[in-house]
């Protein structure tokens, strides 16, 4: 008589629901389970054998992060997260950039028409360009603090020499990559100072070389359709490909020796970051994570809000290449490089004096043979640092229209008050604040508007600086008339008269218009009033 062996009994079926649900949990998360996963944000420790190291050695994207991390690197004020953010910043430009890229077409016929389009008609257009630009300007910035930070702290020294080479060419890259995008709007300010900066190829010797570069850069003698068009190829295909390139190389050099620690934990001469003991992991799964993530969260509300209240990506009348805007410049980033310009040949400033300090920029630790990245022991380096940060500080001053640029007296003093682009104190004070009529600078302020009376007064406060400064303007004396030229536009005419050295009477005029519902002063009044009081202000309320 055979004996029959009891059926299996069957999970009820929530409970083998709930297995179903941890199985997929746990192919997501490429080994966790739900278990663990809560034993994660309980903060317990990992247990025993370590699943959360499962991710690193399963997962893309985990693959190539370090499972753990020594402590001392994990502390905001080491690295103040400039390599992450730095990496972050150009995600955050791919993105926002591909969403531009939908309603650009990079034509002279098209580009300033379809910026102006985005900005209008394209819901959310603006702030994704504002975004896109302020995240340029930050990426440069952060690539170039975390550079310095490097180098302030030693951490080029040995064996990361070839690390600290290919910071240099990512930094190098990043500068170019938001160069070529400074074209792309295709305004006044784009087109001449991408013409003033492609220039300076004129200067690599010899002269047919200069010229064969220049030639390239901008597709034709001067730049049109064919510059226009490399310039956005480099910005959306080559030039990321090539920072991306390097960048994975940087990358797997600093997770091959390890964040540099602070010198004071290290003997001298000695890197053992990659050396962890293992009670002084942190493990990156959760703690870095969500360090990480917060951090990158709070950067990126903060961009949003500057965006929304404080920033907007400046766009000024469409490229002209028959006028030169009055005291045009080139990038910020390129300020110093401007000022060289202001004291050298454009051979020097633009080719030798560049072109020796990125090799002294990459050479830096074969040069530095001190074994030490002690503070204490290292004052040479960081007095010769800092010296240079001071030196391209002054230069970047001299590359601004403060230093060695003056323009005649007369067109400075209406620049000042109405410029031909950007916003001047006409345009910020709005439509509604300029009355009707003729004033004239030598007689009594009677407006009852303080807006406009701030703006006469200025007029004669300029006119008395420019006296004093330039020796051949001697009793200058101007007029403000203000006309109905059309419904809803008035007619700005700036007249100046003054007397020249030889006693004749010299003339200026200069004539601007103003549009009761133009967006002149919009940058203005975003950061002076509020969202409300200054759609108000718009509308002439």
């Amino acid at each position: 008589m055979s004996v029959q062996s009891p059926a299996p009994q069957k999970k009820p079926w929530f409970l083998a629901l709930l297995s179903a649900l941890d199985g997929i949990f746990v192919y997501l998360t490429a080994g966790i389970s739900t278990r663990e996963f809560r034993a994660m944000l309980r903060g317990d420790a990992p247990g025993r054998p370590n699943t959360r190291l499962t991710p690193h050695a399963d997962a893309f994207l985990l693959h190539i992060k370090p499972s753990y991390y020594h402590e001392s690197v994990t502390r905001f004020t080491h690295t103040y997260r400039l390599g992450l953010l730095s990496t972050y910043l150009f995600l955050f430009e791919t993105i926002t950039g591909i969403i531009l890229m939908i309603w650009y077409a990079p034509t002279p016929e098209r580009a300033y028409v379809d910026m102006i389009r985005l900005l209008n008609n394209v819901p959310f257009g603006q702030l994704m360009r504002d975004l896109h630009r302020i995240g340029a300007e930050l990426m440069v910035g952060i690539v170039t603090l975390h550079m310095v930070r490097t180098y302030l702290t030693g951490s080029y020294k040995p064996p990361r020499e070839f690390t600290w080479l290919t910071g240099v060419l990512l930094l190098v890259i990043t500068l170019f990559l938001s160069f070529s995008g400074y074209l792309l709007p295709w305004d006044q300010l784009a087109f001449w100072a991408v013409t003033i900066g492609t220039s300076m190829a004129e200067a690599v010797p010899p002269v047919f070389v200069g010229e064969i570069i220049n030639l390239l850069a901008r597709g034709a003698p001067d730049i049109g359709a064919s510059g226009l068009l490399r310039f956005y190829l480099l910005h959306v295909l080559f030039l990321p490909l090539l920072l991306i390139l390097f960048f994975f190389v940087h990358y797997y050099k600093v997770v091959l020796y390890g964040i540099s620690l602070p010198a004071q934990e290290e003997e001298v001469g000695e890197d053992t970051a990659n050396r962890v003991p293992a009670n002084r992991r942190v493990y990156y799964l959760p703690e870095v994570l969500l360090d990480e993530g917060t951090f990158l969260l709070a950067v990126t509300a903060i961009i949003t809000a500057v965006t929304v209240f404080l920033f907007q990506a400046p766009l000024e009348h469409i490229a002209n290449p028959q006028q030169t805007p009055f005291h045009t410049v080139a990038p910020w980033y390129f300020y110093w490089l401007q000022g060289l310009l202001k004291i050298a040949d454009k051979m020097w400033a633009g080719v030798i004096i560049p072109g020796v300090l990125l090799v002294m920029l990459m050479a830096i630790p074969y040069l530095d043979r001190n074994p030490s990245r002690r503070g204490a022991d290292r004052r040479v380096a960081t007095i010769s640092g800092i010296v240079a940060g001071v030196l391209m500080i002054i230069l970047s001053w001299m590359g601004t229209p403060a230093y060695a640029v003056q323009g005649a007296p007369a067109l400075e003093v209406v620049e000042k008050l109405m410029p031909e682009e950007k916003v001047g104190i006409s345009r910020k004070i709005g439509y509604k604040h300029i009355p009707l009529g003729t004033y004239d600078s030598r007689e009594p302020i009677t407006t009852d508007d303080a807006e406009f009376a701030k703006l006469l007064d200025e007029f004669v406060h300029l006119l008395e600086v420019w006296e004093e400064k330039a020796p051949d303007f001697n009793d200058p004396w101007g007029l403000l008339t203000v006309t109905q030229d059309q419904a809803n536009l008035k007619l700005l005419r700036w007249e100046i008269t003054w007397i020249s050295n030889a006693g004749t009477e010299e003339y200026f005029k200069q004539d601007y218009w103003l549009h009761k519902d133009s967006y002149y002063w919009e940058q203005y009044g975003r950061k002076k009033f509020g969202v409300p009081e200054f759609l108000e202000m718009q509308n002439g309320g």
